[in-house]
């Protein structure tokens, strides 16, 4: 007789081979390896971990176990980091912000850089412990004091949470510069994903603060800096390439958004945008402003779509500038400091990039771009993860490092 434990066993077995077997089937149905990417087999290989993740999570939620943002965290939250001797890791709470510090060790005759770090995740994954190694190497490598910031994300916290945490993470730390032994002239903001979009906002709305010491440097690796023309020709490119595929990037979105997946189709198209916006920031969104070499051969689709205007009231909040920090006008631009921006040719990304690049350059903002022509979104936090790592990881991690070491 076949006792309860084995047949316990045996289910959960069966569910996790039909789920892997189901993100293997869903890969290659679906994703696109771009003949660029190197080592093509390995991402083939994580990408279909990833998605046997997020259809455990699926399936967790449709049982009513938790929510698939929750069980991403879980099994994220069973990594271990890596204690390294040469620094001293603090976790603090800013009011009820979890951030964690990172401290050299070794002494320094003078104030040392500062470093605030948003991480990326898509408000879904993510977290200091995720990012714990990246953010220990750029402490180490930069000879930095690093503020790693824990904003709140789903599947409790929706917008404008995150915007908030990283606002008032950064004001909190830029006001006890002197008690972290920071030098007020020398504090970039950095973040990656969703973290370079909020890192660009968090830079923006901190113009002009007389209270604070001005920020150095804005560094953003592959940002999200803008949810309005989604038909950029990197929307359209690289919708099927990993780790942010198209459907990924919307499912994230319009739950953080709280939208209602029945508006995806107005809101890839544009419907929802009225014509006197689109008018207004065109200049800043078209499609006209991507490099040639960036625009593959073809018709491109009519954008925006026809205007509905039921989609434009349910989904006005696309076009605030908090959301889609691109959007912010001229005169804030021209004051902010100067940036170093990290593309990747295989990034459904990569356009919002190239877009706020020549948004800054037209403001007279001083800008170091960096294009990872073998890079892809998420690439990033797997610069440690031998043997995991891909060469476009460590190499976009020492570009950053260089940078902020040139310039400070």
């Amino acid at each position: 007789m076949v006792g309860p434990g084995l047949v316990l066993l045996a289910t959960l077995c069966s569910i996790l081979l039909g789920a892997f077997v189901w993100a293997v089937s869903e890969h290659f149905l679906t994703t696109d390896v771009p003949s660029t990417l190197r080592q093509p087999a390995k991402l083939r290989f994580l990408h279909c971990l990833f998605l046997s993740m997020v259809t455990l999570g699926n399936i967790t939620e449709k049982l009513g176990i938790c929510s698939m943002p929750r069980f991403i965290q879980f099994l994220q939250d069973t990594l271990r980091i890596k204690k390294d001797h040469r620094l001293v890791v603090t976790n603090l709470h800013f009011g009820t912000i979890p951030v964690r510090l990172f401290q050299p060790m070794a002494a320094s005759p003078s104030p040392q850089r500062g470093f605030i770090f948003f991480h990326g995740g898509a408000s879904v994954c993510g977290s200091l412990d995720v990012y714990h190694n990246l953010c220990s190497f750029l402490s180490l490598e930069t000879d930095s004091v690093l503020l790693s910031v824990g904003y709140r994300k789903l599947p409790d916290h929706h917008d404008p949470v995150i915007f908030r945490n990283c606002l008032n993470a950064s004001i909190h730390f830029l006001k006890a510069l002197e008690t972290y032994g920071v030098d007020p002239s020398r504090v970039v903001i950095c973040g990656d994903s969703v973290g370079g979009g909020y890192g660009a906002l968090i830079s923006q709305v901190l113009v002009g603060r007389s209270d604070l010491p001005p920020i150095r440097a804005q560094v953003l690796i592959y940002p999200v800096l803008q949810v309005i023309n989604l038909q950029l020709p990197s929307y359209q490119q690289n919708q099927n390439v990993p780790f942010l595929t198209q459907k990924l990037m919307l499912t994230c979105l319009f739950r953080y958004l709280i939208v209602d997946f029945s508006w995806r189709d107005a809101i890839l198209s544009g419907a929802f945008i009225p014509p006197e916006v689109w008018k207004k920031y065109s200049k800043w969104l078209s499609r006209d402003n991507i490099p040639k070499r960036f625009q593959r051969p073809g018709c491109p689709p009519v954008f925006p779509a026809p205007f509905n205007e039921d989609a434009y009231l349910e989904n006005q909040h696309f076009l605030d500038v908090e959301i889609s920090p691109l959007l912010r006008d001229n005169e804030t631009l021209a004051r902010l400091p100067e940036a170093f921006l990290v593309s990747c040719e295989n990034d459904i990304l990569r356009d919002d990039t190239l877009l706020y690049k020549k948004r800054l350059e037209d403001q007279g903002v001083p800008v170091t771009w960096y294009h990872v022509e073998d890079g892809f979104h998420g690439a990033l936090i797997l610069f440690d993860k031998q043997p995991l790592s891909f060469p476009c990881s460590l190499k976009t991690m020492n570009a950053v490092t260089t940078y902020i070491r040139g310039i400070l």
